[in-house]
Parts: C-alpha cells; sequence; structure tokens
C-alpha cells in the first residue's frame, strides 16, 4: 500500500501512469472533497492517466489516511505541507492541480500560497470563496455525532448528483461518504468547511479552469462567476444540468475539458526524471 509517513500521520496516495513508456510525462495532483477519498477520481483516470502521471492521495483524516482527532487543529498551510511533502518524495517539483468540491478550496489556497509549483488549476463545482452558511456548523457536528456520517450523506445527496444520476451511482455515493470517520468530519468541517479564501484568489497566477452547472446548488452561475473573475488568467465553464458535484455526475466531460486546458497551459519548468 504507498502511503508516506508524514510526523503526525500517514499518507495514502495512488499514482496511475499509462503514457508511453519513453515519455517523461508531467503530473496531475488530484484533490477529493469532504467525506471522499481518491477512489472518488475513479471515472477520470481513464482520460488522463493515458496523458499524464495521476497522483490521487487520501486527504489526511479520510480513505486509508490517518483519521484524525476530534480536536486537531486542521488549516490549509497543513494539508498544503502534507501534499507538498508527498510531491517531494516523488521527486515532483511541478504538477497540474485538479480539485472538487471542498478541494477545489484546498486547491486554490494552494495555488495562490505556492504559485511556483503549480503549473495550472482546474476546481470543478466548488463553494464561493466566502462560502456562506457558518451558522450550521454546531447543528453538523451534532448530526455527525449523533446520527453518523451516513445519514448526513444520504439527508444532503440530493443536490450533489443532479435529477440524471442512476439510482444505484446515489446509493453508491452516499455509503462511500458515509464511511467517512466522524472525528475527521467535525474538525474539517469546523476549520476548512467554511473558511473564507477571497484574499489569496488574487494570487493565483497559474492559467485557471472552474467548472459547474446552470443551476449548482453551490450558487448561481453569476454568483460563481463573480469570485473566478477575481483570479487572474481564469475562465469558466458552464455545463447543463443542476449537480453541484459535477465531476462525478459529470465526469468524462469534465475530464476531457480538464486534459484540454492541461494541454494549452504554457511548459516553464524542467519535467522531472
Amino acid at each position: 500500500m504507498p502511503t508516506i509517513k508524514l510526523p503526525d500521520c500517514e499518507l495514502f496516495y495512488q499514482l496511475d501512469d499509462f503514457t508511453d513508456p519513453w515519455t517523461k510525462p508531467e503530473t496531475v495532483l488530484m484533490l477529493h472533497g469532504n467525506a471522499e477519498s481518491s477512489l472518488s477520481w475513479y471515472a477520470w483516470v481513464p482520460v488522463l492517466a493515458r496523458h499524464y502521471r495521476v497522483l490521487r492521495p487520501d486527504m489526511r483524516g479520510y480513505g486509508q489516511s490517518t483519521p484524525m482527532p476530534r480536536a486537531y487543529e486542521w488549516t490549509f498551510d497543513k494539508l498544503i505541507d502534507d501534499y507538498c511533502r508527498l510531491l517531494d518524495s516523488l521527486n515532483i517539483e511541478r504538477f497540474h492541480l485538479v480539485a472538487a468540491k471542498i478541494g477545489g478550496t484546498v486547491a486554490r489556497v494552494f495555488a495562490a500560497r505556492r504559485p511556483d509549483r503549480v503549473q495550472s488549476l482546474t476546481v470543478i463545482g466548488t463553494p464561493q470563496a466566502k462560502r456562506p452558511g457558518a451558522e450550521q456548523i454546531p447543528a453538523l457536528m451534532d448530526e455527525y455525532e449523533t446520527k453518523g456520517a451516513e445519514h448526513w450523506a444520504r439527508r444532503t445527496m440530493d443536490g450533489r448528483l443532479g435529477e440524471h444520476f442512476p439510482a444505484e451511482g446515489v446509493e453508491w455515493w452516499t455509503r462511500f461518504m458515509g464511511r467517512a470517520a466522524v472525528p475527521s468530519l467535525i474538525g474539517f468541517n469546523r476549520g476548512i468547511n467554511y473558511a473564507d479564501i477571497s484574499a489569496d484568489l488574487p494570487n493565483i497566477r497559474c492559467p485557471t479552469l472552474v467548472i459547474t452547472t446552470q443551476e449548482s446548488g453551490l450558487g448561481a452561475v453569476e454568483r460563481t462567476r463573480d469570485w473566478q473573475k477575481q483570479i487572474p488568467h481564469s475562465k469558466l465553464l458552464v455545463l447543463p444540468g443542476k449537480s453541484y458535484h459535477v465531476a462525478a455526475s459529470d465526469a468524462e466531460a469534465c475530464a476531457r475539458a480538464t486534459l484540454q486546458h492541461m494541454q494549452s497551459a504554457p511548459i516553464k519548468y524542467k519535467k522531472h526524471n
């Protein structure tokens, strides 16, 4: 099982590479959303891994990485440091960054604070920079504690995947997210989920693609456009539908748009060996 030992946890990751063996492919780092793991990118790997090395870590606290205690103080800089340590261990200096949902919030901060490492950024179905709803944190924490992660996932699943996603798929995602460790959910919800990252957006310098849907539950297209336009060198792609987890509901369309975006990004660094 591929893991990296960090000072206070182990980080699990998957690395997929189906590029031609005589080439030196660039790397894509993919960050999943809350209550998920690297498995959430299953539909993207066939599209991307023929062209890039695809690195999919389980964020600390989730998947096969070490669960975090309730009292753990989550910060963006700690998460970014985790991923940089992983990249350094694999000899990867610069990379393309792709992220979904709240992973896109982490990714935007990552690109802003480590511009020397991020060659391009794609965020899919990600919240506003200043996400409303922080007042519901105590109720969410109580729900996690008393009813469990699957109850929360089932209650909130309707808006995630849109009206055309198959019922069997909705059930799979519900059970998948329902396996998340409750202590990790509580700490992450308190420290990251509703953080205001507005100040970081103008500091993102790499080419950026933002993907949303016409009727996303995370906000109207114009509201998404408002924060997207604060990112220099960014563009917005709006897909039809109501899903806000568009990276799952429209995985292939998103993956192909992302592939085109990454391939058009200028190469300004020496590739790894």
